[in-house]
């Protein structure tokens, strides 16, 4: 469509001899929708959009992403921004209410998330039920789905104060109860958040200091963690984004919504990317076997693909992985690692990836699970924790939504259609008949 035209405020779709006037809706910035909801009462058919990468299943005025251009905006805010003069509970203040909070309500809300740390003393033994080596995602799906058997008070989605209260728990407790997963994984007692401490230094305490020693703050670390957690707060209407949405549309409690999207993020092609990627660096090993692996990703024979490098969504460079790629070396100046193996990798496949036509024609950019799983194995977490600090830094993209669709009047509970192409209808055979 020309841009100099105004924008269609209807589309026609034709099939056969017959045709239908649908409205099209403009948004604020990005593609216009095509309104089909009542598309089925008024045909008969329905569209058929596998993954629904063709289907805006809501209204949100949360984040948009614009993959052509590298464009992530936070109710507005570019990532760079928030990322580089923000920090993480300003950022959930705003993708929680819409606006950047003043000084007064900043010290507000960052008192009532810390004044929510806490996590029910009878939840330490619930992570007694648990074998020894489970995966962390495993326990935190878990942990998670319990709190609604907790807190009781706050699982009555109709009340407005009951919904504030289930959103601050969620992210006061979710980093006590991934550091809680993380100690009882590895085999060392749980360490009770401080109220003295900002989040991400709280988090990292929780995480890495022992009862027989004092915990000294980074706060290169600190400063680190916080960007990464900024930078997976959320990411529009991804998998786990979406499943959050589906289960609460059907009126389940806020706790069992966001077990449902920890469980979604858990899978590779979701959350585990950065862990998939941190794999594959193990698994070239040296930097001598690199044009090996080069040579394969080129290879449209070969199933081996390169892990960390291009997005679904971003057809440019990931905007994320710039932030994410100074916070990196940040961290290995500070940690002094740049002797390990595996980074000597990282870099050099970095370099080619840059510098590469094929990766360049390709657009095959390193991404921000990259340099995340390179960052977070510097600061010490073990791979199989990667996906639960996404989770946590997820969480308040994940409340956030499931508060704007409880309280958009517009939605229903999620019904997607199909398109059936089973057997048609047939009779019940007698055992004694068939063949």
């Amino acid at each position: 469509m020309d841009a100099k035209q105004p924008p269609a405020k209807s589309a026609t779709l034709t099939v056969g001899n017959q045709k239908w006037e649908t409205p099209v809706r403009p948004g604020t910035i990005g593609p216009s929708v095509v309104d089909i909801a009542k598309l089925y009462g008024e045909t008969g058919m329905f569209t058929y959009d596998p993954g629904f990468t063709s289907t805006a299943s809501c209204e949100s005025k949360i984040t948009y992403i614009d993959g052509d251009e590298g464009i992530l905006l936070y109710r507005g805010y570019p990532i760079e921004q928030l990322a580089e003069h923000g920090d993480f509970l300003e950022t959930c203040y705003l993708l929680l209410y819409g606006e950047l909070p003043t000084s007064a309500q900043k010290s507000d809300f960052v008192h009532r998330v810390t004044y929510h740390t806490m996590v029910h003393e009878q939840m330490s033994r619930f992570f007694q039920g648990f074998r020894r080596d489970a995966h962390p995602m495993a326990v935190l799906v878990g942990s998670v789905g319990a709190l609604s058997a907790f807190y009781h008070d706050s699982t009555d989605i109709a009340d407005p104060q009951q919904r504030l209260i289930a959103s601050l728990r969620m992210i006061a407790k979710m980093p006590t109860l991934a550091a809680m997963a993380f100690k009882y994984t590895i085999g060392q007692p749980f360490i009770y958040p401080k109220n003295d401490l900002d989040y991400a230094t709280n988090f990292l305490r929780m995480c890495f200091a022992v009862p027989c020693e004092d915990y000294k703050p980074n706060q290169v670390l600190a400063r680190a963690m916080d960007r990464i957690f900024i930078l997976h707060a959320d990411h529009e209407q991804n998998a786990s984004t979406s499943t959050v949405r589906l289960a609460g549309s059907s009126g389940a409690n806020p706790f069992a919504c966001i077990a449902a999207g920890i469980a979604c993020l858990w899978g590779p092609a979701h959350g585990g990317a950065n862990e998939a990627a941190l794999k594959m660096l193990g698994e070239i090993g040296h930097v001598d076997r690199i044009p090996e692996y080069v040579k394969r990703a080129k290879d449209k024979n070969d199933p081996f693909r390169l892990m960390g490098f291009g997005h679904r969504v971003y057809k440019h460079y990931d905007p994320r992985a710039k932030i994410m790629q100074k916070t990196c070396y940040e961290v290995l100046n500070e940690i002094g690692h740049k002797d390990d193996p595996l980074l000597g990798v990282a870099m050099e496949l970095e370099r080619i990836a840059l510098h590469d036509e094929y990766f360049i024609e390709k657009k095959l950019y390193p991404n921000i699970d990259f340099y995340s799983g390179i960052t977070l194995k510097a600061m010490g977490f073990p791979t199989a924790m990667f996906t639960v600090l996404f989770a946590l830094a997820r969480t308040v993209g994940w409340i956030a939504q499931w508060k704007e669709m409880i309280e958009d009047p517009s939605q229903k509970i999620g019904r997607p259609r199909q398109l059936y192409t089973g057997a048609a209808r047939r009779d019940y055979q007698p055992i004694s008949r068939r063949k």
